[in-house]
Parts: structure tokens; sequence; C-alpha cells
């Protein structure tokens, strides 16, 4: 039990990677302040209040990323702060107000709040591979991507990507925040996240799986990269315990076809049939090298991609999902 007495904040608290987050933690001893928007919201908390540690050591409080100040009560006297929360949509009928406003000027506001507070000694940011996949000149198949990539603003808005816009925003606001203010900021980058679910409804990333077992292949891509929630939960974890831990990490798995995803698929579900467009229609071919030498360092160990699929589909259909 290495949080034992510690005090930690999760922002999001009731989101995917989030809520394994929370589960991490009370399994580590360490006592919970998760911020939800609503904490009478059943939907959203019910999951979080059957965790094992969770009568003792959680407390869920209200908190809203565009209120300034909203997040002061919960990270008062935290040891360090995982800020989740940020807003998931492809697309958006006004992208400043609902993605670029609440990634941006919430991750500032959690910001703020730990810098006024003496007590927070880390502050661990959710990021994406968003933030790195996207440089000005396109990836080309062979490339390779590491911690020293980074996306570019202004690509990512001449092609009208806005998701991918809000998080690099995100990231950039939150690395000149933390410089000016002396914090001691880790962000986690990781690619398409799939594995069990904890929370009670799908979410963006685990219904791109959803649509496969119902035959669709929505992004009509070839080759696909996953890595399991319970990996990149950990490694938000492990950011925290080891001392060393610095700077961002790309969490992301390996490639894998369309027809690999089929096969897996349809061990558990015999009469499944992917539409396969079999062409990479993305801006970027997803063939790129990835390396993640520097989250194996903290400690983590990747599920196979095989695990984490069937691990989904079996707790979608436990959950009644598909």
């Amino acid at each position: 039990m290495n949080g034992e007495g510690k005090v930690v904040c999760v922002t999001g608290a009731s989101g995917y990677i989030a809520s394994w987050i929370v589960k991490l933690l009370l399994l580590r001893g360490y006592t919970v302040r998760a911020t939800v928007r609503d904490p009478k919201d059943q939907k959203k908390t019910d999951h979080l209040l059957a965790l094992e540690g969770s009568k003792e050591r959680l407390k869920l409080l209200k908190a809203n990323l565009l209120d300034e100040g909203s997040f002061e009560h919960a990270i008062n006297g935290c040891d360090a702060v995982f800020h989740t929360a940020s807003p998931v949509t492809l697309t958006p009928t006004n992208p400043q107000a609902e993605l670029i406003e609440p990634a941006v000027k919430g991750t500032i506001n959690i910001l703020k709040a730990c810098a006024k507070v003496s007590s927070v000694k880390r502050v661990i940011v959710t990021s994406s591979m968003a933030t790195v996949l996207f440089p000005r000149s396109p990836l080309k198949p062979n490339d390779s991507i590491d911690e020293n990539s980074f996306s570019d603003p202004s690509f990512c808005e001449d092609k009208k990507l806005w998701y991918i816009l809000s998080k690099t925003l995100a990231e950039d606001a939150a690395w000149q925040f933390a410089k000016a203010n002396k914090i001691d900021l880790i962000t986690m980058n990781p690619g398409l996240v799939i594995g069990p679910i904890l929370q009670p409804t799908l979410n963006f990333s685990v219904d791109v799986i959803a649509d496969f077992i119902n035959g669709k292949n929505l992004f009509n891509r070839r080759y696909h990269r996953f890595v399991d929630v319970r990996d990149v939960a950990l490694a938000h974890v492990k950011a925290l315990e080891t001392p060393s831990a610095n700077g961002r990490y790309i969490i992301d798995g390996p490639i894998m076809t369309t027809n690999d995803i089929e096969k897996i698929l349809r061990e558990i579900i015999p009469d499944l049939c992917i539409d396969d467009k079999s062409e990479d229609i993305d801006m970027i071919s997803m063939t790129y090298k990835v390396s993640v030498e520097k989250v194996k360092s903290l400690g983590i160990e990747f599920t196979p991609t095989e695990t984490s699929l069937r691990d989904t589909v079996l707790s979608l259909k436990e959950k009644c999902l598909v």
C-alpha cells in the first residue's frame, strides 16, 4: 500500500480512464478526492462508490472546468492531482465553446489551484497521442515518434481537427503555466484506449469497438493501434510514485489490421463480419513507429491487444451495451 496517508485529487473522476485511476489509487491505499460535475448523478457516480475502499477513502466533490476556483476546495491539502477531465467529440457545432475552451481553460484553472496550494507536489495531466501525431508535415509510414514529437496547432486548425487542436493547445498551455509557476508537471499521452469499462455508459474510444461488433469499421482504416485502459491508469499512478518521472509519456500499442481485429472478435462473436474498406484514409498512415521505452521505464508491461479486445467485448456484453 504505497498510498497510505496520502491524499490525491482526480478531476473528471467518472470518466473511463479516470475511473480506473481512482480504482487503482484506492487499492493502493490513497485517500481520493474525486471531482465530478454533479455528485448526485448516480449514473456518473455509482460505479465509483462501488469500488473497493471507497467507503473509507473516497470523497466525491462538485467542480466544473470553466468555473475558476471551483477546484480549490478539492485540491487543498492534496499531495498530488490527476487532471483527466476534458471534453471529447469529433463533430462539434461550436469547437471553441465545446472543446477548446473547456480543455484549455479547464487545465489552467486546475493548475492555478495547484499553484496556490503548497501541499501539491506533482500534477499529472491526461493528454493524448493527438498532441504528438500531427506535425506540420504529415507523418510518413516509417517515421519514428517519441516524446519530442508535437502536433502543430496551425496545421490542426487548417484541417479543422478540433478535438486534436483542443488537446494540443491544452497541453501547450499546461507546460507554459507549469514552467512559469514551477509546478512539477507530467503529461500522459495515450493512444486509443480500450479495455473493460467501469462506468455504465459507452465512451468514445470503447464505442469504436462497439462499432466493430456491430459490423462497422467506423474510421475506414486498415491499421489501428489500441492501448489498454488498465496500463494507462497504472502509468498515471506510477508517474506519481516514481520520484524521477518527468515530462511526457507516450502510451500506445502495436499496429493491428482490421482483419486481425475481426479474427479476435470472431472468437467471441462467431458470426461477426466487419466492413473493411481496406484503406487508410487518415491524414497519417498508421504504420509510423512509436517509442514506448520511456513509459516502460516506469515499470509498465503492456497488456496484449488480444486480451484488451476480449476484455472490452466481455465488459460491453456484461453491461448490455452491445
